[in-house]
């Protein structure tokens, strides 16, 4: 039977269509399409704006083709420096300048790459990059909040099918984060506990809808998900600063991330998909109640008249079952 279920940091309420959980799914398979110029191979530096950061040999020059991760403002950018965020009134409505930073973080030379086929040092390296843009953003302090993402394939929104992720920072704290901190700070006032390690306990007694664990992270599907496969990665210890990840949490964090990918990969196919990284805002970085994660949202479903119209997302997969296909793989695929 079809069942409600409610999101318990946001409050927000999806439908699981238990009933239709098992019907079989197109896997999506990966096609090679003709090779198209790419201004992200190498060779091609010179076709972006110059490199903000950069991992190369010590010898090499910035911005020549000796690298295997760069990260460079965006050609397109959706914000800018060249403003500054000053506050516009006009009778009932309120704008900003659009000030802040828009950068890519190309992840390899290699243009038919992908994160779930990459090896552990590959993405360990893109964590750092993310790392190293977002501790040094921080000490702007116009920008409140920082934004890291990956669009993987068109229908997920990528321009370009070169290994790439993003950033744009912000003056403007996001509302999907302003209602995430809303409610764990509303469970914390009451139960004097982060929501998200409340979460973790249960799961981890449940044992149904965890995909995988480490020494410092699990994988798994959320209680009350928006899309099919939705899938979190979330450390275990209590962590309300992306920016805080030591070496050891870096290496932990990338092979579940791979590995994640990977098991999504094999089960469904080369699908689109989004992931974006939740922190706690630059103004109340460090505290007790949010719990910094990662959101992986697979594109196998659009969203259509009933969901924009009521806010009610209905996803024909349920979590549990989710979380048992993708943890039911062989072991030795990963």
């Amino acid at each position: 039977m079809p069942e409600y279920r409610k999101d318990p940091i946001t409050n927000r309420w999806v439908i699981i269509a238990s009933e239709r959980s098992n019907r079989p799914m197109d896997k999506v398979v990966s096609t090679v399409s003709k090779k198209e110029f790419c201004p992200f191979d190498s060779g091609n530096e010179h076709l972006t704006p110059p490199e903000i950061l950069a991992f190369r040999p010590e010898n090499s020059k910035p911005n020549d083709e000796n690298w295997w991760l760069r990260v460079v403002p965006n050609k397109f950018p959706a914000v800018t420096q060249d403003t500054l965020p000053k506050l516009i009134k006009n009778g009932i409505y309120f704008s900003i300048e659009g000030y802040g930073y828009h950068e890519v973080i190309i992840e390899t030379p290699e243009h038919n790459s992908t994160i779930a086929y990459m090896s552990n040092f590959e993405v360990e390296e893109i964590i750092w990059a993310y790392l190293q843009r977002f501790n040094e953003i921080k000490k702007d302090k116009k920008i409140k909040y920082v934004q890291i993402f990956k669009n993987y394939g068109r229908n997920a929104g990528a321009s370009l099918s070169h290994p790439h992720s993003q950033l744009i920072a912000t003056p403007i704290i996001p509302i999907f984060i302003e209602e995430e901190l809303k409610g764990a700070k509303t469970y914390f006032n009451i139960k004097k506990r982060c929501i998200f390690c409340s979460i973790i306990q249960q799961e981890k007694e449940e044992k149904v809808r965890i995909i995988e664990e480490n020494d410092s992270f699990i994988s798994f599907e959320p209680f009350a998900p928006r899309f099919p496969y939705e899938t979190w990665i979330i450390p275990k210890e209590h962590s309300s600063n992306f920016g805080d990840l030591n070496t050891k949490l870096v290496k932990n964090f990338a092979k579940i991330l791979k590995t994640t990918l990977l098991r999504l990969n094999i089960l469904l196919g080369d699908i689109p998909y989004n992931y974006m990284i939740h922190t706690s805002p630059f103004d109340n970085i460090e505290n007790h109640f949010y719990h910094w994660h990662l959101e992986i949202i697979p594109r196998l479903t659009n969203a259509a008249g009933f969901e924009w119209g009521s806010g009610f997302f209905i996803n024909s997969v349920s979590p549990e079952n989710a979380a048992q296909n993708l943890k039911s793989l062989e072991e030795g695929l990963l």
